[in-house]
């Protein structure tokens, strides 16, 4: 039977006291509070670890983040007591490359149960479009793959790390941390089998929902802040044309702006889509200069007041929705 080292509750509450460790349950925040019994300490990366955790640990874990609600993954900086905290866990469910802070801590944390969510499923390369090409055959843009940035081709060789937005790779990413926490605490394997399965039925149904919502619509191009739906696009054959390539916070040259401008005129593009954690001055400019409307397309890097929807499942219809006005569904 593989060891784990359970949280009672007095020295949890001793610990708390001390300052020692933040742990919450089934919680985004960084503030701790009282658990009852012994559960499984989940420390996730950022939201889409966060939730898979949630969904499948159920009342078996204690989860915690290291990314705050508001905070921009890509541009974490953990303190010391983060770092502390990440040996303190039992399981650590992390993404390689979108985090370069995050892989180096967890690197020397010397945690046994650490699960990269990458090694679960397949990763591919994309760039500022990805999808089909237009209609009169010939493409314009980059090519998948060509635009990335340079700490995220060193990490991970310019694949793509936004797995989460495709719902069937999420579904396997699902399936491998259900196997990993059933491993990591064999009492309540029957349970994490459970809530694995149903987490990946819910989200056969909303694959099902994107492929028949998407299925018709006036044109399949859609332009957006940074390259986050590359796997989303292929998966429903749309087209993504982003602003910005992998990294949220690199900046358009003025002859992609110029190029934006003129694939939106081609591709009969209304909609210029900006998202709640980064900035949305690029997109919103570009939209205003072309006599393009704005919408939201959430990339999911983190649940705030400002996000459509409380959970993964509710963002991503919201997401839907957003593509079925912005495309023509009909």
């Amino acid at each position: 039977m593989n060891v784990r080292r359970l949280i009672p509750t007095v020295t949890l509450a001793g610990a708390v006291t001390l300052g020692l460790v933040t742990l919450s349950a089934c919680s985004s925040s960084d503030a701790a509070t009282k658990k009852s019994g012994d559960k499984l300490a989940v420390t996730a990366s950022f939201y889409p670890m966060q939730f898979l955790a949630e969904r499948i640990g159920g009342d078996h874990v204690s989860v915690t983040t290291l990314t705050k609600p508001g905070v921009e993954p890509h541009d974490l900086e953990l303190n010391p007591r983060q770092v502390a905290q990440l040996g303190e866990a039992d399981v650590i469910l992390y993404l390689k490359g979108i985090q370069p802070a995050v892989d180096e801590a967890i690197t020397q944390s010397g945690v046994k149960n650490t699960v990269d969510a990458t090694s679960l499923t397949t990763l591919e390369k994309h760039g500022t479009e990805v999808g089909h090409s237009h209609e009169d055959g010939h493409t314009d843009g980059h090519t998948a793959g060509e635009s990335h940035s340079a700490g995220e081709e060193g990490s991970l060789d310019g694949k793509d790390p936004h797995i989460w937005l495709d719902p069937v790779k999420y579904a396997e990413v699902a399936k491998g941390v259900g196997a990993s926490l059933e491993k990591a605490d064999p009492d309540n394997s029957a349970a994490y089998r459970k809530n694995t399965d149903a987490l990946v039925k819910q989200l056969g149904g909303l694959d099902t929902a994107f492929k028949q919502g998407l299925a018709g619509t006036t044109t399949k191009t859609f332009i957006t802040t940074h390259a986050a739906f590359g796997y989303l696009a292929e998966r429903y054959g749309l087209t993504q044309e982003a602003i910005a390539g992998l990294d949220p916070e690199s900046e358009p040259s003025p002859a992609r702006v110029k190029e934006l401008e003129t694939i939106a005129e081609h591709d009969k593009v209304g909609t210029v889509f900006f998202e709640t954690l980064a900035s949305d001055k690029t997109a919103k400019t570009i939209a205003a200069d072309s006599g393009l409307k704005t919408d939201v397309l959430d990339p999911l890097e983190g649940i705030t007041d400002k996000s459509k929807g409380d959970d993964y499942i509710e963002v991503m219809n919201s997401n839907l929705a957003a593509l079925q006005k912005a495309l023509g569904a009909k």
